[in-house]
């Protein structure tokens, strides 16, 4: 019979070497606490499918955060902990307060040796990311790397499928990037943190540009020449709905300030606050996720989505706000 001592030894080395970038590590960790994580989202969410729902975000979240757990000795408690957070955010029927893009680091102060394995690692989960088929790739990333899109029907507004196509969308997407990551463990990474940084800029600037009147100017320089906005799976228009759209509302005074940003080479995602004028204050609804798929650098669609109910019908100026 193996005793608590051996087990807690053994989840040292595995931790250790999955922290290091070792798949199968991280997977057998996974599968040797996988019926404890299981007992604890049964016993806070009973019976029901999102009892596999949740041990599956937890696992995609224990992968991405690896790295920052400082005691390899407590991995048990530490996965039950995130399944009970995440069961919790669920019951409330919120959403995550830190995306998986940023890994913050939990030590106020790391070391650099600490700040480069961690962006290693998230260099590594984003190169990873970037294998998946598109169909996989956008749920994915809206599920675990958004603030406001993370819900299963929000994500199946964005991607015009059922929800249930989300949910196996997602158990697909799972599966899929365990083998990815095996797949480009050895491969030299792109820097994803500077990648979201430069978005961040390029967010910020789109927005000046569109204030003074210059919105057009930007999709010329930086997007498709063919960009579409899409509406799920159906297309609504090009750069002529889209600049007309962005122009009615700063010109009823509605601004945009970018808040979560999360940068891949082929999707990028920037979720704003919309700014209403005081004389007008439901305009727009009070947030927009701009979801946009990318062909060679250039943004070639262009999905929007409210997580908050539109209180007005779109009308011919375009959705943008």
């Amino acid at each position: 019979m193996v005793g608590r001592t051996e087990m807690v030894d053994g989840d040292v080395e595995l931790t250790r070497a999955a922290q290091a970038g070792d798949v199968p590590a991280l997977g057998l960790l996974l599968e040797e606490h996988r019926a404890g994580m299981r007992a604890v989202a049964l016993g806070v969410l009973g019976p029901g499918p999102d009892v596999d729902d949740v041990v599956q975000d937890a696992a995609v979240v224990a992968l991405v955060r690896i790295a920052e757990l400082r005691d390899p000795g407590a991995v048990g408690p530490w996965l039950r902990m995130i399944v009970r957070n995440r069961c919790r955010m669920l019951l409330r029927g919120t959403v995550p307060v830190r995306p998986l893009g940023a890994l913050h680091p939990a030590d106020p102060d790391p070391g650099p040796e600490e700040l480069l394995d961690r962006h290693a690692m998230r260099d590594w989960v984003w190169e990873a990311v970037e294998e998946l088929p598109e169909t996989l790739r956008l749920p994915l990333v809206l599920r675990h790397f958004t603030e406001g899109v993370t819900a299963y029907d929000r994500i199946a507004q964005v991607c015009g499928v059922p929800v249930g196509t989300v949910r196996s969308r997602l158990n697909q997407a799972r599966v899929k990037l365990t083998g990815a990551l095996a797949a480009t463990a050895d491969r030299a990474h792109g820097d994803a943190h500077a990648r979201t940084e430069e978005s961040w800029d390029e967010a910020r600037h789109t927005l000046a540009e569109a204030t003074v009147g210059h919105f057009d100017r930007v999709l010329a320089q930086r997007w498709s020449p063919d960009v579409a906005l899409m509406n799920g799976r159906a297309r609504l228009g090009g750069r002529d709905l889209l600049t007309r759209g962005m122009d009615g509302d700063l010109a009823a005074g509605v601004r945009q300030r970018p808040v979560n940003v999360a940068a891949g080479r082929s999707l990028t995602v920037w979720e704003m606050d919309l700014l209403n004028p005081a004389d007008d204050p439901d305009h727009c609804p009070q947030s927009v996720a701009w979801v946009m798929t990318r062909v060679s650098g250039r943004v070639a669609q262009l999905r929007l989505f409210h997580p908050t109910p539109l209180q007005r019908s779109v009308g011919p100026e375009g959705p943008v706000g």
